[in-house]
């Protein structure tokens, strides 16, 4: 079990860094709270030090009665669980694209494909060699700019099924090499033998519907929104306030999509079809599902399966999930602190609010405390309003910065203290998740029998590379060189080795 703690340095950032690891027997909530408590012990910390834990949506982490989180609570009532951002970004995702049955056919589809062209290195030089030659040709026409870093080989992307964001990557490249994908297909089909000949012929049958162009198209601009919330809900110094400032920047342009941009989707379909060959039908004729006859077929025009069964079903069913899973900003807790934000000029500021979110922490606020925090932010607000250098803050995390700057966080402690309460709520678990990737590298196959001790030490050193560049040599040298008599000097040796 790796552990990571999110806390504000003494120059007003946000850090998370990786604490260590944990072995564990089992994965009981039980036996996971201990593991964390060792660790947060050998450290010199205590559970009772906790503001705010956050893990994802596996029953032992987030149980409402017997999970990690609520073990945790039973301790510590100030320790505020926070489901990690991105991985219900990911459950949103996965939800409409299995409940709408002609998405989760495209992307398994899309799967099947990405098998198929890469699953033999000929067919993946093919398409290689195809793409090579497609932009070759578009650059001697003009069709497209050469430069540095411009046309860079372009690889097909397999998505992973964690990260829906991945599946992003693989449209997008999937568009731009179409042609060469398609062209691979051929060859397959004509050259090919068994189950890879027939996989190919239904492949391109696929390919060459508008249905299936359509989908890809909207999927990418579905996904494009997801995916830049998705890596901005990863950043280390995002603050839970700015956090859902961005979903509700995504749900705006979902909504902004839906009502205004179905007819530059369907010219952008339309122009894309026409590049490669595909047969556009007419808008207003009747649909006609593949493989059913007219009359047991849905009595609709192209242009409403297309637009309504489509377009405005997948961003409806984007934005319900969106609206279900993110709930946080319904709450009382994020409420008052989105009442501390300070874009445009603490619009948003409360007095009353900001008080009462100082109640949810009784063992930094006391009854006396509160009340000077009132006086506090009646002068504060009106100093940070006056003040040009606290002009343009866009979010909590900024503003904490720059009151360190100012040095303006001595002038207002208790404001400030309520300020790093805000910050170090976590958002995504991106870090941890990061600290696993890198046991990989760590704990191959070839030191498989590493003891946890050493594991840990190693991954310290490999995640933190910051920390560790900024530790002097010569003292790790004298350190070696004072725990026990030596006939030489390590240092001279180690110059020597240089």
């Amino acid at each position: 079990m790796a552990v990571v703690i999110r806390y504000v340095d003494g120059s007003g950032y946000v850090v998370e860094r990786f604490l260590g690891i944990s072995h564990v027997a089992d994965t009981r909530a039980l036996t996971l709270k201990n593991g964390v408590e060792s660790l947060l012990v050998k450290h010199g910390l205590s559970l009772s030090k906790l503001r705010g834990q956050g893990y994802d949506g596996a029953s032992n982490m987030s149980g409402q009665l017997n999970g990690l989180k609520a073990l945790i609570l039973d301790e510590n009532s100030s320790a505020y669980y926070v489901h990690c951002f991105a991985h219900q970004l990911q459950l949103t995702l996965v939800a409409v694209a299995k409940n709408h049955g002609d998405i989760s056919l495209f992307f398994g589809a899309v799967s099947s494909l990405i098998t198929l062209v890469c699953g033999s290195c000929k067919r993946l030089e093919f398409v290689r060699n195809a793409q090579l030659a497609k932009v070759a040709r578009a650059l001697s026409y003009g069709e497209l700019e050469s430069g540095r870093g411009l046309n860079q080989e372009t690889s097909l992307k397999r998505p992973c099924d964690t990260r829906w964001g991945s599946h992003f990557g693989t449209l997008v490249n999937l568009e731009f090499m179409y042609s060469a994908v398609v062209a691979s297909l051929d060859d397959v089909q004509c050259d090919g033998n068994g189950e890879a000949k027939g996989e190919a012929i239904r492949m391109l049958k696929q390919l060459d519907t508008f249905e299936f162009a359509f989908m890809l198209k909207l999927m990418i601009q579905v996904l494009g929104i997801t995916n830049e919330l998705s890596l901005a809900l990863q950043k280390k110094d995002q603050d839970i306030v700015n956090a859902m400032h961005l979903v509700g920047v995504a749900k705006h342009r979902l909504q902004l999509m839906r009502d205004d941009k179905w007819d530059s989707l369907l010219a952008s379909v339309v122009s894309f079809c026409a590049q490669e060959g595909i047969n556009v039908p007419n808008m207003n004729d009747q649909y006609v599902p593949p493989g059913r006859s007219r009359r047991r077929g849905q009595q609709v025009t192209n242009l409403h399966y297309y637009q309504v069964d489509f377009f405005y079903t997948v961003i409806d069913m984007q934005l319900q999930e969106l609206n279900s899973r993110f709930n946080e900003a319904n709450s009382q807790l994020l409420s008052c602190m989105a009442c501390l934000s300070p874009y445009k000029s603490f619009a948003f500021f409360d007095l009353e609010k900001v008080v009462h979110l100082a109640s949810f922490y009784p063992n930094e606020f006391s009854s006396q405390e509160t009340n000077s925090l009132r006086v506090q932010l009646d002068s504060f607000i009106s100093d940070v309003q006056k003040d040009e250098r606290f002009k343009g803050l866009k979010g909590i995390d900024e503003l904490a910065i720059k009151l360190v700057e100012t040095d303006k966080h001595g002038y207002y402690p208790l404001v400030y203290l309520l300020i790093k309460l805000i910050l170090i709520l976590p958002v995504a678990t991106a870090s941890v998740e990061r600290s696993f990737s890198a046991m990989t590298y760590i704990k191959n196959k070839f030191r498989n029998r590493i003891s946890d001790e050493w594991l840990n030490d190693c991954l310290v050193g490999y995640i933190e590379k910051d920390v560790l560049n900024s530790v002097d040599p010569e003292c790790v040298v004298q350190c070696f060189q004072n725990m026990k008599s030596r006939r030489g000097s390590l240092w001279k040796q180690t110059n020597v080795s240089y």
